[in-house]
């Protein structure tokens, strides 16, 4: 009987730790002000969104520097976001102000 409850015991031990638990998205905020992008967030994984708000007097783009995964238009007092889908270093820079340059990872 009592090798029968270790059995058990023990498969639910591998159980439990053959289940992943996924993280509820999140949302992360990047300010834009004074002709630069805020401070990058830490933390951002696959699936979180990024916010981008603009609160700048001129128009700003949030635009990836590499494989095209995000090119957000931001109106000046307007914010906009992309949904992170692959896990990197994500740079990104502003059409209209290129040395406007940041950049955050995303882990899976």
């Amino acid at each position: 009987m009592r090798s029968a409850a270790l059995l058990a015991g023990a498969f639910g031990l591998v159980l439990a730790a053959a289940t992943v638990v996924q993280a509820e998205p999140r949302t992360h905020v990047i300010e834009i002000g004074k002709m630069a992008f805020g401070p990058s967030p830490a933390n951002v994984r696959v699936g979180d969104t990024v916010v981008w708000r603009n609160k700048d007097m001129f128009r700003h783009t949030a635009t990836a520097t590499s494989g095209g995964s995000f090119d957000v238009d931001l109106p000046a007092g307007g914010e906009g976001s992309a949904i992170m889908k692959a896990a990197g270093e994500v740079g990104y820079f502003c059409r209209f102000h290129p040395a406007m340059k940041a950049a955050f990872t995303v882990a899976p």
